[in-house]
Parts: C-alpha cells; sequence; structure tokens
C-alpha cells in the first residue's frame, strides 16, 4: 500500500534534497547486514493528524525527530572528548592525541581557579592547580594550548562560566595570532552563569552583573563572531547535582528563557541572537526515558521560541544540544563496568538527536582518564556511529508506544515545572529564592536513600560486589606542574608592557561603570596586552561584588 503523502512530508523531502545537495549522505544506500535497504525516515501508514501536529518530521517544527531534515545520514555528531590537566603544554599534547585518534572536535576542561577568576600564583589558588583542569592564567597559556591546532579547522568547546568573557577573547586573540579572523571560529562557550547558583557553584560576581556579561557576549559575537554559539545552557551540571530527567530538562529550559528575556531587555531582537543559543545535557542509564528527554527538550523549546517569542527564523526554534554520559552514575568499584554504563547513555544520546557527545572514561570516579581510557571511551562513540547501524535512518525510535508516551509525559510534568517558575517571576528570581536548588536537593536525597535501601540497584556498588584492589595506573598530575605554572606566570608579567595592561584595566574599570557600555572590547584590549585572568576579574570583583550565595 503506498503511503499517504502529507504536505509536511512533501515539504520535508524538499528540505531534505537541499541538504543532500549541500551534504550528501555518507553512503549511497544504507542496509543491514542481511542486505534489507534501510529507510531515511519510519513514519506512521496512513500518517495520522497527531504525527503531522505533534511529533512530524526532522527538520521541521516542532522538532520531535530532530532538528536536520537527514540528520546522521549526512553528518555525524560531533565526538567532542573532553579535556585538560595540568598544564597548557600537557593538555594540549592530549588534544592533538585525540585528534590523531579520531575526535572531531576539542572540549576544554579549566582548573577550578581559572573557573573561579583566579590566577594560579594567589594564595586562593593554593594546592589546585591543574588538578580538574588546565590552568589559564594568560594569553601565553592558551597559545601554548592551541599550539599546532589550526582554530579554522577545529570546532572548540569551553566549559567556563563566570570568567567565560575573559577567556573566550583569548580564544579570539590566539586565532587572531594563528592569522585567523574572527567571524571563522567555530566553538560554544559554556557561558551559564544560573546553573552555577543552582548546582555547581563556580561563580563569582552577583546574578545582575553576570547576566549583563552574558548579554555583552551575545551582542558582541552576533557582530563579530557569528558562528560561535554564545552560551551553553546547561542541564548537565543540574542532573549531576542529583536532579531527575524531568527537572533536568524544565530547570534547564526555564534558565533559557531567562536569559532569552535578559537579551531581549537588553535591546537585541530575538532572531539575532537564538540561533546561536546553544544546550547541554546529561546522559543516564534509564535508557527510554533518556531518549524520550531529549525529544521532550526539543519539542517545548520549540513552542517556546516560536509562540512566546514570536522568533520568525526557524534556526531560532530549534535546540541544538551537547551531550556528555553521566559523570555521577560512574563507580570506583568495578570501574570497568564503566564502560557498560557509557555505552548505554552514549547510544541513548545518539537515539535522541544529539549534535555532539563526550563520552567518560571508565576511571573518571577514581581520577582524570589515562590516555587509555580516553581512546576506548572514543572508541565506544566510533562504534556506535560506524557499526552500530543506529545512524542509518532517523529517530528510529520514533513511534514506539513507550517512547511516545514517555516524551508526552515529560514534557507534561516539565511544562508543569516552567509555569510554576513563571509564576514565581522567572528563573532568575526561582534562584535567589532557593527553589531550584531545594527541588534538586529533595530528588538527590531520595535517589540516595533508593540505593542505601537497595531499592535502587548500583551493579558492583550496592550488589553484585566483589573483592578488589584501587587501580595503580591512574593518572596523577604532577605535583611540580603548580610551581612551573606559578614560574610561567611570574615570567609573562615580567616581560609584558605593565604600563599597557594598566591603561587596558583602567579603561576596563571605566567601562564597567557605565551600564549599556559592551565590556567585551575592553576585556579583549585586557587579554591582548597580556592582563592576567585574576587582573581582569579582580577589577570586575572591585566593581560588582562578589555572590556568596544564600
Amino acid at each position: 500500500m503506498k503511503k499517504q503523502r502529507y504536505e509536511n512530508h512533501k515539504k520535508w523531502e524538499q528540505d531534505v534534497e537541499k541538504v543532500i545537495n549541500r551534504f550528501p549522505e555518507r553512503k549511497p544506500t544504507f542496509t543491514t547486514s542481511s542486505d534489507i535497504e534501510v529507510e531515511r525516515l519510519y513514519t506512521p501508514d496512513p500518517v495520522d493528524e497527531r504525527y503531522e501536529e505533534n511529533i512530524g518530521y526532522p527538520g521541521q517544527f516542532p522538532y520531535t525527530r530532530g532538528i536536520q531534515p537527514t540528520m546522521y545520514r549526512s553528518r555525524l555528531w560531533t565526538m567532542r572528548q573532553y579535556a585538560g590537566f595540568g598544564s597548557a603544554k600537557e593538555t594540549n599534547k592530549r588534544f592533538r592525541y585525540l585528534l590523531e585518534q579520531g575526535q572531531t572536535g576539542l572540549s576544554v576542561a579549566f582548573d577550578l581557579p581559572t573557573q573561579i577568576g583566579y590566577d594560579s600564583d594567589d594564595p586562593m589558588a593554593e594546592g589546585e592547580v591543574g588538578k580538574v583542569g588546565v590552568a589559564i592564567d594568560t594569553l601565553e597559556d592558551m597559545e601554548h594550548l592551541f599550539a599546532e591546532i589550526p582554530l579554522d579547522k577545529v570546532s572548540t568547546s569551553m566549559t567556563i562560566n563566570a570568567p567565560a568573557s575573559v577567556l573566550l577573547c583569548m580564544y579570539i586573540a590566539v586565532g587572531e595570532k594563528q592569522g585567523v579572523p574572527k567571524e571563522s571560529l567555530t566553538g560554544t562557550i559554556q557561558n551559564d552563569i544560573l546553573k552555577e547558583y543552582i548546582a555547581r557553584g563556580t561563580y563569582i560576581y552577583p546574578p545582575k552583573p553576570s547576566m549583563r556579561l552574558i548579554t555583552n557576549i551575545f551582542a558582541y559575537c552576533q557582530q563579530h563572531v557569528p558562528k560561535f554559539n554564545t552560551i551553553s545552557i546547561s542541564g548537565y551540571h543540574i542532573r549531576e547535582a542529583g536532579s531527575t530527567a524531568v527537572q533536568e530538562v524544565a530547570f534547564t529550559l526555564a534558565n533559557g528563557i531567562a536569559y532569552v528575556d535578559a537579551a531581549l531587555k537588553s535591546g537585541l531582537e530575538v532572531d539575532q541572537f537564538a540561533p546561536r543559543l546553544a544546550f547541554f545535557f546529561n546522559a543516564h542509564n534509564n535508557f527510554f526515558e533518556e531518549v524520550a528527554k531529549f525529544r521532550a527538550a526539543r519539542r517545548i523549546w520549540a513552542n517556546i521560541m516560536k509562540n512566546r517569542y514570536g522568533a520568525k527564523n526557524e534556526k531560532s526554534w530549534k535546540l541544538r544540544f551537547h551531550t556528555q554520559t553521566g559523570g555521577s552514575t560512574l563507580t570506583a568499584q568495578q570501574p570497568d563496568n564503566n564502560i557498560v554504563r557509557v555505552t548505554l547513555q552514549a547510544l541513548a544520546s545518539v537515539l535522541g538527536g544529539t549534535q555532539s557527545l563526550h563520552t567518560n572514561s571508565r576511571d573518571e570516579a577514581l581520577a582524570l582518564p589515562t590516555e587509555d581510557s580516553a581512546r576506548i571511551a572514543l572508541r565506544t562513540q566510533q562504534i556506535i556511529a560506524h557499526e552500530s547501524g543506529v545512524a542509518d535512518t532517523i529517530d528510529p525510535l520514533g513511534g514506539s508506544y513507550y517512547v511516545e508516551a514517555l516524551t508526552d509525559q515529560i514534557e507534561e510534568e516539565a511544562l508543569k515545572y516552567i509555569e510554576k517558575i513563571d509564576e514565581m517571576g522567572g528563573a532568575v528570581q526561582a534562584v535567589e529564592d532557593g527553589y531550584m536548588q531545594r527541588e534538586i536537593h529533595r530528588s538527590a536525597y531520595e535517589t540516595q536513600k533508593d540505593i542505601e535501601k537497595g531499592e535502587e540497584i548500583v551493579v558492583g556498588m550496592n550488589k553484585f560486589q566483589i573483592d578488589e584492589e584501587i587501580e595503580s595506573d591512574l593518572l596523577r598530575v604532577d605535583e611540580a606542574l603548580e610551581e612551573e605554572q606559578k614560574e610561567n606566570t611570574q615570567q609573562v608579567r615580567e616581560k609584558r608592557d605593565d604600563k599597557k595592561v594598566k591603561e587596558t584595566l583602567r579603561q576596563l574599570e571605566a567601562a564597567a561603570k557605565i551600564e549599556e557600555e559592551n565590556l567585551i572590547p575592553y576585556i579583549l584590549d585586557a587579554v591582548k596586552a597580556y592582563a592576567t585572568i585574576g587582573e581582569i576579574c579582580n577589577v570586575l570583583r572591585d566593581k560588582f561584588g562578589e555572590y556568596t550565595g544564600m
């Protein structure tokens, strides 16, 4: 029986042809191992009304089935392994190794002092330099970090929030030194301060000036760095703090609404900045719930942007997201089990339609990943991409009674949270009232109780235990790297033009006093003069103050 073809189906087929002309599919035909041809998309036969309105087609509103008409048949997701430890030179070696192994994008982890705007030789940084990420104090460190890595060919994601403006400016300056214009740079900065107040804690300034810096980045990049994603609104850390899947979607999108509102209030038009908004989600072990979560999040955001904000550009409606497998699901016990967990989580991410993916390494519950562990994590993605067949058709779980019902339920429950946050005055007010924090703490407490009672089984931890010794071949950051980093930073201070540094910092301080002034050009000047991250952040600390929490 020939399928009934609705107008939307015809439009989707036309969109597919346009995409294939630009991005040919990876194979002329896709087949199973039994030589059965795999169709591009499977739909109800005949297509029913609910399908057309609520589920639809890939690349078409409301994007339940994906944001691109051909999804992975034309282009696989970006394999972007998160890495960073010790000095910039050490991390550069790991970056180049991962690129040689087939990684297709970089993702930078910064150490704790960098994340909260302190130099490595600041007393506050004692014992933390290079431990959970790479130490970056000056533009020279950034130059070492990306040595021999062409920024016009590699997309870079940076997990940085409070000092995101400073690290973005350093990245722009390194690009210029490589001869890469700002307009050609691609990548993402996390730049999501609300989730820091909610779940993670690496904030510096109070909410209001923090939101100013974020909208300053939106405005600057819209004009000068148009291919860069100016924010990655993060549910990852909300989930790591103990939220449910529904809360992860709801609180992340509520934060997204707050950023859109702030940008509009600053004078930007929605279609000027919304196409460069990106999201960052977690992937946990409940396989079908995770797939449904991603589908629901896309649909909710599409409706918010189109119906609530009246965005006209279809790119403004599309929720583009990066996924990282769940760090909090990994166990120190029987660490090889983590390979299985990560595989399930990565598969759920792909079946949910992610645009890029990081797979955690087996030993991350014990230490930073070794080179071998990082390679296995990357190979997990590559096997899913090239051997499993799941990328050969679009949204293969679409139409499953269970997955569609879960998608609807997650959407319904998430919207209840969003409506409640709206009634409170929005996400910023909800953060200041501690509402989202309390909800996450309650969920985390209930989960922990279930684990301790044995009602929720964690294999190898509260059931199926074995006698085992802690692994000896873990990655240890050399303590000497901290002293070396301090010395390098001091050498930069000695050889730079101090007069120029002081002048750029004075100009930044003056600009910070003018609410309407965009601070990014002033930060960029200070970075190019080799001012340190601590010096720049201290100028803003003096003007904006520091947030001390609830």
